[in-house]
């Protein structure tokens, strides 16, 4: 996959309009554009800007790890409580999501000192 297969796929996961995407980082909607017809990659000087905007290392953006996934995606079945905290995750905003990814692995490092 592409660095701009990449931003795309990021994109349309975040429900991030091209035009809001290219308003944060900074650039205009051709070149997004070329980006998608013409295959190119985003020039070097705005990867920084583009992993930024996009909560994404470098190494992210550029290698897919941890973007790119195959079919062999985990299904994990979740309980009533567990789908209650999903939608509740998906109300938050961006800011308010990470920081409860960070408390929940906060949580989990508890827990295993814990069951030590």
């Amino acid at each position: 996959m592409t660095i701009s297969e990449r931003i795309f796929k990021i994109l349309e996961r975040e429900k991030m309009s091209q035009r809001e995407f290219c308003r944060r980082v900074g650039i205009t909607p051709s070149t997004v554009s070329d980006w998608k017809t013409k295959k190119h990659n985003p020039s070097s000087d705005k990867i920084m800007d583009i992993c930024e905007v996009l909560n994404l290392t470098p190494e992210q953006l550029l290698t897919g790890k941890g973007i790119d996934v195959d079919d062999e995606t985990e299904v994990v079945e979740l309980d009533y409580q567990g789908q209650q905290l999903m939608v509740e995750y998906c109300g938050l905003k961006d800011d308010a999501r990470k920081r409860l990814v960070a408390y929940a692995k906060a949580l989990s490092e508890l827990n295993k000192l814990e069951d030590l």
